[in-house]
C-alpha cells in the first residue's frame, strides 16, 4: 500500500505546474496518498466535503443472501480515497445533496457516476457492481475509473415512506434532475483538486430510475457526459406512476390473482411460444410477437367453477387491463399522452424483494391495500404513494377517487421535470457522445415498450442512419427487472469505453447468466443480445450456448 501511495504522490507532484496555487501548495505539503486525501476535507460555497477516508485494498465478498443477485456481490476494491460530502440546499427546509466519490490511487482519467433507484434516499456509494455488470469482471474503481453516486437530495428514514420528500418542491426537483448534476460538477472539481486535471471522459451507468436519470442527463446537460449506459430506464414517469397504480386498483377485489394461478399462466404463456424461436429452452425469445398471439381468456375458468388451474372473469379483466396501453385525458410532456401497456413472459419468475415478476411487483402475496401494505406488489406500493405524495400531495388520499384531470397542472409541472422522453438528442450527438439503452423484456417494474417507443422517436425525429450513428437499444428476452430469470449480464461498461474512444461501434452483444458462486462465477447459460428491433433465433448446439442462435428480426 505503501508503494501505491507513493506513487499517487509522484504523480500528484509531476503536474504541480498544472494546478492552481492554493492546489499546487496543498500537494507540496503532500507525503504520501493518505495526507493527500485528508486535505480535500472543506469547501467553498455550497458544497462541503465532510469527511475523507483512505480505504486499504478490500477482498471480494459474496453474502449469502442479497435483493439481487449483483447485491449479493461486494467486489475487491483497490487502496482510494473515500470522500463523503454535501450540497447545501437554498431552501432550509429542503435536505442537503449528500454524494460520495471514491478517488483510486492509480486514476485511468476517466469516471463513471453510479445511478439511483426506486424514488432513491440512500446514498449511492459507486462501489458496488454497476448495471449488467458481469461479477467476474474487475470493479470500475478496480479498473481505475473514480466512481461516486448521490443519494438525489433526500434520505428516507426507516419507517418512512419513499415518497414523503415530495411534498419540499427543492427536494423533488433535485430527485427529477439538478441533484446529478450538482454532484457531477462537485466530482470533476474532486478530481482537479486530488489529481491535478479535469477527467479525460466521463461515464453514466444506471438502471431503472437511475436509467432515467441518464436519459435526464443526455438530454438536459449533454454536454457532461461521453458515455452513458440506460438499463430498463422509467422514462415516462408519470405515465407509470398511473398505470402502475391503474393495474393495482383491478386487481382490489375479486380481481387478485394468487401466485398459483401467476404459475399457470406463465406456463400457458410457454406453451403458447417458447417454442416460436425454434428451440425448447423455457424462454420466450419474442415476446413482442407472443403478446399478440397469446389470449389469457383461454384459462377462463367453466360456468360456476373456480380454482388455481382457470381464471376468473375479473381476473382476465385484470390482466388485460396491465397489458393495454393507459391513456391521459390530456397531453404530457414531449406529446405523449398515454403509458404503454406491459407484455408477457416471466409472470412466475420467482419473487424475493425487486426480483421476480407479477408476484414481486405487480400482485404482492396480498390485494391492494391503503394505505399500502408490505405484501403488497412493489408497483401499487411505488404507484399509490406517488398518487398521494407527489400529484394530489395529499397523505390521505383515497386513491381509488383520484382523478388525473383534478391535479392536471400539478402533472404537467411532474412530467416536466421527471419525464425524459425528449427525443431531440442534437446536442448530445454534435459532441459525440454515445447512449445505450437496455430492455428486459419480462419486467413488470416498468413496462420495456415505454423505452422501445423513446428509441424508436428519437430514430423518427433524427433519422434511423443518424440515431445509429450514437444510439443503440437491445432487448434481452425473459430477463426481469433487475436481472434475473435469463441471461442478462454484459460489460457496458468496455462497450461504451470502446464506442467512445476507439469509435469501435457495438453490434449485437452477448449476455451471460452466472451463477452466485465465487470467485469464477461460472456461466450458466448465454443468449446473444440484439440489437432492437430483432430476436435470437436457434440454429443448432446446446440451447444454453449464444453460438447457438442468431439474431434476425
Amino acid at each position: 500500500m505503501r508503494r501505491n501511495r507513493a506513487k499517487l504522490c509522484a504523480w500528484l507532484m509531476g503536474t504541480a505546474a498544472a494546478m492552481s496555487a492554493s492546489s499546487v501548495s496543498a500537494v507540496t505539503l503532500a507525503e504520501d496518498a493518505e495526507t493527500v486525501c485528508k486535505g480535500l476535507v472543506g469547501g467553498t460555497d455550497a458544497v462541503k466535503i465532510d469527511a475523507t477516508t483512505f480505504q486499504a485494498p478490500s477482498q471480494l465478498a459474496v453474502a449469502e443472501r442479497g435483493p439481487t443477485p449483483s447485491g449479493r456481490i461486494t467486489p475487491a476494491n483497490p487502496g482510494f480515497c473515500k470522500v463523503l460530502g454535501h450540497i447545501d440546499p437554498v431552501d432550509p427546509k429542503a435536505p442537503p445533496i449528500k454524494f460520495q466519490v471514491n478517488l483510486p490511487v492509480e486514476w485511468n482519467g476517466r469516471s463513471v457516476q453510479y445511478g439511483g433507484g426506486g424514488f432513491n434516499g440512500v446514498l449511492i456509494t459507486g462501489l458496488a457492481l454497476p448495471p449488467a455488470y458481469p461479477f467476474d469482471k474487475p470493479s470500475p474503481l478496480a479498473r481505475g475509473f473514480v466512481t461516486y453516486g448521490t443519494d438525489s437530495g433526500h434520505e428516507t428514514k426507516p419507517g418512512e415512506l419513499p415518497q414523503l420528500f415530495a411534498l419540499n418542491d427543492e427536494a423533488f426537483e433535485n430527485f427529477a434532475h439538478r441533484a446529478y448534476k450538482k454532484v457531477r460538477d462537485a466530482a470533476v472539481t474532486l478530481m482537479e483538486r486530488a489529481y491535478g486535471k479535469k477527467p479525460e471522459k466521463m461515464y453514466f451507468m444506471g438502471s431503472s430510475e437511475g436509467g432515467r436519470e441518464g436519459l435526464t442527463m443526455a438530454q438536459r446537460y449533454p454536454d457532461d457526459f461521453d458515455g452513458i449506459f440506460a438499463r430498463v430506464p422509467v422514462i415516462n414517469w408519470v405515465g407509470l406512476q398511473h398505470a402502475g397504480t391503474r393495474s393495482g386498483l383491478v386487481t382490489m377485489g375479486e380481481g387478485w390473482i394468487n401466485p398459483a394461478q401467476v404459475k399457470l399462466v406463465g406456463e400457458a404463456v410457454r406453451a403458447a411460444c417458447d417454442k416460436a424461436d425454434g428451440s425448447d429452452d423455457a424462454l420466450v425469445q419474442d415476446p413482442v410477437t407472443c403478446k399478440a398471439v397469446f389470449k389469457v381468456e383461454t384459462l377462463r375458468c367453466g360456468a360456476g367453477k373456480s380454482g388455481d388451474q382457470c381464471l376468473t372473469d375479473p381476473q382476465i379483466k385484470a390482466i388485460n387491463t396491465l397489458h393495454a396501453t393507459y391513456k391521459f385525458p390530456f397531453v404530457l410532456a414531449n406529446g405523449l399522452d398515454d403509458y404503454p401497456g406491459w407484455g408477457v413472459s416471466g409472470e412466475d419468475t420467482p419473487a424475493a424483494g425487486p426480483t421476480g415478476g407479477w408476484v414481486s411487483w405487480w400482485l404482492g402475496t396480498a390485494p391492494p391495500a391503503q394505505p399500502p401494505a408490505p405484501n403488497n406488489g412493489i408497483a401499487w406500493i411505488y404507484g399509490a404513494g406517488g398518487i398521494q405524495y407527489v400529484f394530489a400531495r395529499d397523505p390521505k388520499l383515497d386513491v381509488t377517487t383520484y382523478k388525473p384531470e383534478d391535479h392536471k397542472a400539478r402533472l404537467l409541472e411532474v412530467s416536466s421535470l421527471m419525464d425524459s422522453t425528449n427525443p431531440d438528442l442534437s446536442r448530445f450527438r454534435e459532441r459525440k457522445g454515445k447512449l445505450i439503452i437496455l430492455e428486459h423484456m419480462a419486467d413488470y417494474a416498468q413496462s420495456p415498450y415505454a423505452g422501445i417507443r423513446y428509441f424508436e422517436s428519437v430514430e423518427r425525429l433524427m433519422g434511423t442512419a443518424t440515431a445509429a450513428q450514437f444510439a443503440r437499444l437491445y432487448t434481452a428476452p425473459g430477463v426481469d427487472h433487475v436481472g434475473s430469470g435469463a441471461p442478462a449480464n454484459v460489460d457496458m461498461l468496455s462497450v461504451l469505453v470502446d464506442w467512445v474512444e476507439k469509435d469501435q461501434a457495438p453490434g449485437d452483444l452477448e449476455v451471460t447468466e452466472q451463477k452466485v458462486e465465487a470467485p469464477s462465477f461460472a456461466v450458466a447459460r448465454s443468449l446473444p443480445l440484439c440489437r432492437w428491433p430483432a430476436w435470437p433465433h436457434y440454429k443448432s448446439g446446446p440451447v444454453t450456448e449464444a453460438s447457438s442462435y442468431f439474431c434476425a428480426q
